[in-house]
């Protein structure tokens, strides 16, 4: 059985893929070569017609890595991407698509202070 050389995780004989000379899942090849984007204003209206759809507010249906996420910031009130890292011990990749995905639930944002990058709750 292969293993998927970005998440590590299993790959069934026949389901892996090929992309720069790496083996990946599905899920990590889709995602290499369409990778998400915070500033999408068509996943934004998606996420939040579904999750008003579901009755969700908040962190209501955030998986668990997107719920610390959120904990993290409110607690410090802003925080850099190097400081998640940190804290949340994933990579870099991981923690794009976890804040992409906030950003679209209009739940985090991110703003320009001094030269850096800070995530703030919406």
């Amino acid at each position: 059985m292969l293993r998927c050389q970005r998440c590590q995780a299993f790959i069934e004989e026949g389901e892996a893929y090929s992309c720069y000379g790496q083996t990946l899942c599905e899920d990590c090849y889709i995602e290499l070569l369409n990778p998400p984007k915070a500033c999408d204003p068509v996943a934004v209206a998606s996420a939040l017609a579904t999750r008003r759809a579901l009755g969700q507010s908040g962190t209501e249906g955030l998986t668990e890595l997107q719920q610390k996420i959120c904990r993290l910031i409110e607690e410090r009130g802003k925080v850099t991407k190097e400081e998640l890292l940190a804290e949340l011990g994933i990579k870099p990749w991981e923690l794009e698509k976890q804040l992409a995905v906030l950003r679209h639930c209009e739940l985090v944002r991110a703003f320009k202070e001094e030269n850096k990058v800070y995530f703030a709750r919406f």
